[in-house]
């Protein structure tokens, strides 16, 4: 059988034991946040940290939309980025003005941030050309939280969990592969698979809600 051959053995070796090494930090991630997930009343809620600040913006930055007294989105972006220290990503902008005769008697803007265990919101009055911005940091654990379910972290991290998660399943199938040749070893390993497998439906089916 192909999958019992020398070859086919000593890479599926090789590939599991890098492939555990390259997962082991990971794995270890994934196991802890997985307790923080399920049993948060075992950790300290603190309250968030909560950050304010004002504002002031540039008349340069009023006039580079394509809407009259309404900034450029990206123009708009990039002074917060770097004026305001905001990370996360950002909303839509919701935008309201009202203006009579060429002149602004209403307007504002409002936009949110979202990051792993963070939010930050952003209003804007143009009319007096100011941004109040405020920022929540709720702390490690749910910056760890977030990141085990992939909320808020961006395209990047969503295909790092993916890649991660093809991984794992490599790494079981070379681990089976290595118990084919095994008679005894394999036989045993079936066995507490079996165990292992009715014991998940036997309280999925009674014990689960």
């Amino acid at each position: 059988m192909l999958l019992k051959s020398k070859a086919v053995q000593l890479w599926a070796r090789r590939l599991h034991i890098y492939v555990s090494m390259a997962l082991l930090l990971v794995v270890l991630f994934f196991s802890v946040t997985g307790i923080t997930l399920n049993r948060p009343e075992l950790f300290v809620k603190s309250q968030p940290t909560v950050d304010s600040l004002s504002l002031a913006l540039p008349n340069s930055l009023m006039n580079s939309g394509s809407r009259a007294f309404v900034p450029d989105e990206q123009a708009l972006l990039e002074f917060l980025d770097a004026n305001a220290a905001i990370s996360g990503m950002p909303s839509a902008m919701e935008v309201f003005t009202e203006v009579e005769d060429g002149e602004l008697l209403e307007g504002e803007i409002a936009l949110d941030y979202k990051g792993p265990g963070y939010n930050a919101t952003v209003f804007i009055d143009l009319l007096n050309q100011q941004a109040e911005i405020e920022k929540n940091h709720y702390g490690i654990v749910a910056v760890l939280n977030d990141l085990h379910k992939g909320r808020n972290s961006g395209e990047v991290w969503k295909w790092f969990i993916d890649i991660t998660a093809l991984l794992m399943v490599f790494f079981v199938l070379t681990g089976v592969c290595l118990l084919l040749p095994k008679k005894k070893t394999l036989n045993t390993s079936m066995k507490w698979m079996a165990l292992g497998s009715l014991t998940t439906l036997f309280i999925f089916i009674f014990a689960v809600p």
